[in-house]
């Protein structure tokens, strides 16, 4: 009797998990708005009373221009971490295909940029199983340099959690330890069989979305069953041997990403500057406060681009020091900031592709 209990007590879990997981994203960025909206209506006079002044829009521009050169640099990261994998490739496709795809994390699910770069490293001769550790370990090595660069810069952590905290980051991105992780992610979000988790190469077909060209000037996605993209794939060799999983610690990606994120860090700290001067005691904390937010933007399932989830946790990381409405009018400027990057980024990768194309004629 009791393990009858136990299996339908299971299979109640279960099913509850079925139905209430496409609701969950939903409730994250209701949630998150409504966080946002109500701290607009209650400061939204001393909103209103914010301008920028002539002299912000240098500043933004500059922030502008930092944030679209922290997209190059990522994609020169996203190389490296290919090369841990011994797959040779260039920087210049790299950084195209990064930025080409990057658009694709504002549709829903936040996912279909990693699809992207899994179809298009495969059409490059990738192996389909190293392109997808390689889209997994990027996030995971952005997410632990976000957390490392946020517990050195937030002074509300004391000096014990700060090396505590990063040293389980550095101990936590090991091999021995990443490995299990890596593959559980993998499992987890890449594969999926009637809502549960299956063998990685058996159902990848039914996530992964191929960007078809049409006309050469937009893009659809195109859904296949395990089958067809076995079919496809069946012709794709590793221009290496690979070398699975990952054998040495991932270091110079983890400092390309610190990189990354200082890069970001600055284009937030220069639209703050340009709605309001910023003391240099106070550029620490601003910077540590948005690498968490940053983080838990990235973390967070179900926000496309960790939009509101980002503005919300960097709204209550710093409102206790800075004004709400300085942080509000920020976190929205610095939102079309980063926008106009990923538009110009995309912009950038499709006028190089017609640029060649030209050149081949």
């Amino acid at each position: 009797m009791g393990k009858q209990h136990l299996h339908r007590l299971q299979n109640f879990f279960k099913l509850a998990k079925s139905r209430l997981k496409p609701y969950v994203r939903y409730v994250i960025l209701g949630g998150t708005f409504l966080f946002i909206a109500k701290a607009f209506f209650t400061h939204w006079r001393e909103v209103a009373n914010i301008q920028i002044r002539a002299e912000s829009f240098p500043l933004l521009a500059i922030a502008l221009g930092i944030t679209l050169l922290s997209l190059i640099f990522v994609g020169w990261v996203w190389m490296l971490i290919l090369r841990e994998f011994n797959q040779v490739v260039s920087v210049g496709w790299a950084i195209k295909i990064f930025l080409k795809t990057n658009i694709a994390k504002y549709l829903p699910g936040n996912i279909w940029h990693f699809w992207g770069r899994i179809s298009e490293a495969k059409k490059a001769g990738i192996s389909p199983k190293v392109s997808i550790l390689s889209v997994l370990l990027e996030p995971l090595l952005m997410a632990s340099a976000g957390v490392l660069i946020g517990l050195i810069c937030f002074d509300k952590f004391n000096g014990f959690l700060r090396i505590f905290g990063c040293a389980a980051i550095l101990t936590a991105i090991h091999p021995r330890i990443l490995n299990p992780i890596v593959l559980f992610v993998e499992r987890l979000k890449l594969s999926k069989n009637n809502g549960e988790n299956s063998e990685i190469g058996e159902e990848i077909g039914e996530e992964i979305g191929e960007i078809e060209e049409v006309g050469g000037d937009r893009a659809t996605w195109r859904f296949g069953s395990s089958s067809n993209l076995a079919k496809n794939t069946s012709g794709v060799k590793s221009s290496r041997e690979i070398n699975l999983p990952i054998k040495r610690y991932p270091l110079v990606p983890l400092i390309g990403q610190m990189c990354f994120i200082g890069l970001r860090g600055c284009g937030f700290l220069l639209t703050v500057m340009a709605l309001n001067p910023v003391n240099l005691i106070d550029i620490p904390n601003l910077f540590g406060a948005f690498c968490f937010a940053f983080v838990v933007g990235l973390v967070v399932p179900g926000a496309p681009g960790g939009m509101g989830v980002f503005e919300a946790t960097a709204i209550a990381l710093l409102s206790d020091r800075f004004s709400v409405a300085i942080i509000l009018s920020a976190v929205a400027l610095y939102r079309i900031v980063s926008i106009l990057a990923d538009v110009s980024g995309a912009a950038l990768a499709k006028i190089d592709r017609q640029r060649r194309q030209v050149k081949r004629r």
